[in-house]
């Protein structure tokens, strides 16, 4: 009993690493989602993790004009309140001043002698009076700076933005029709050359493999402009537009084929020989036994690859952009969310609810693919008696 309560060092050191890479995951990926949550001025402001706490805020708010002001004890007097205005939101005053420079230059309850004998007081809730002998002419209102503590606040604003955004269902549509097909064309192809591969005698077998295994250290910006070129000159010929979502699915599956007949050769070739060869004997040919003994025990390798091949091409701007084109009609999610950032980035608190819209779809077919993973897997292990 005492032995089993003993940890290994080894054992202790894993168990650290495993948290530290959880950990390290995890704080920015909440801290993505907390600023999602978020007011763009509170972001602009203060890091995610004083989103829980209040924070001090450099506001600026406007008076009311001259239209609004009465007649008192023979001055003159406008009423008001700082957190009326579209800048500003609920929240307690510390400070205030009347230039942008030092917006705390005076405590909030005091009372700052201004031009042509007017005089302004600001109140801790944000109220303001201000008094002049004379009339007032200004109908626009002044401006007041102040500094405010603001409580935590969380909107769905952001959200609102992204999803309700114009042409964001569309680039949705598109960016589900290239990354389907492009999934499922590179399985069909990748299993079928993995079994043969594996299994078949096949001249120069080897080469192929050594062929494949060299194609996945090609960087797919190397190889990029050529397949474009090729593309377009095949098209030419054979009287194809090149801007097409046939065009995007042939590259995402030529850039995705390598791994995939990797994945899948390696998996099949460990498949137990006195299975096949029991097949073989029985008068099954190839096909059959590729399709009623490989296929369903190789089905945990394809989920993998599967998952691996969603999430690439559904997070892909390049090849999209490249093959498809950045038209409104053509554009996928990832590209209309970028373009939603603005030339500048200016609004840079969009790509904080971006990141979740984006992920929506893909961890959806991670966690079903995850559930036929595992079935795989148990079903691959069943022996007979």
């Amino acid at each position: 009993m005492l032995n089993r309560l003993k940890l290994e060092p080894s054992r202790i050191l894993l168990n650290l690493a495993v948290i530290f890479i959880i950990a390290l995951w995890t704080f920015p990926t909440a801290g993505l989602l907390i600023s999602s949550l978020r007011d763009k001025n509170d972001i602009a402001a203060s890091g995610w993790w004083t989103a829980l706490s209040s924070a001090d805020r450099k506001q600026v708010g406007r008076m009311k004009g001259s239209a609004d002001q009465v007649e008192k004890d023979g001055k003159f007097v406008i009423f008001g309140n700082l957190f009326d205005g579209a800048d500003a939101t609920s929240g307690k005053v510390s400070a205030f001043g009347t230039k942008v420079q030092t917006p705390g230059a005076n405590a909030a309850g005091s009372t700052v002698a201004l031009d042509a004998g007017q005089s302004l007081t600001v109140g801790v809730d944000g109220s303001y009076v201000l008094t002049s002998p004379t009339k007032f002419t200004d109908e626009r209102g002044g401006r007041v700076f102040f500094v405010s503590s603001q409580p935590p606040r969380f909107t769905l604003d952001n959200y609102q933005t992204v999803l309700f955004s114009e042409g964001i269902g569309r680039s949705f549509i598109n960016s589900l029709t290239v990354t389907i097909p492009a999934t499922i064309i590179p399985i069909l192809i990748a299993a079928f050359a993995a079994y043969a591969l594996a299994w078949m005698k096949l001249p120069f077998r080897g080469l192929l493999i050594a062929i494949i295994v060299g194609l996945l250290v090609v960087p797919l910006q190397m190889s990029l402009i050529p397949l474009l070129k090729l593309y377009n000159a095949a098209g030419y010929f054979m009287g194809v537009p090149s801007k097409t979502y046939l065009g995007i699915w042939l590259a995402h599956t030529g850039f995705g084929l390598p791994f995939a007949i990797y994945l899948l050769r390696s998996y099949i070739a460990g498949l137990p020989k006195d299975l096949i060869e029991s097949a073989q004997i029985d008068g099954a040919n190839d096909f059959k036994i590729f399709r009623r003994i490989v296929l369903p025990l190789c089905f945990p390798a394809l989920a993998s690859f599967a998952i691996f091949q969603f999430l690439w091409v559904w997070n892909d701007l390049l090849v999209a952009i490249v093959f498809l084109g950045s038209g409104p009609d053509q554009l996928v999610l990832t590209g209309k969310l970028n373009a939603l950032l603005g030339s500048r980035g200016g609004n840079w608190e969009i790509l904080t609810a971006s990141a979740f819209v984006t992920i929506i779809v893909p961890l959806t077919v991670f966690f079903s693919l995850q559930r036929y993973f595992v079935r795989g897997l148990l079903a691959g292990s069943v022996k007979g008696g």
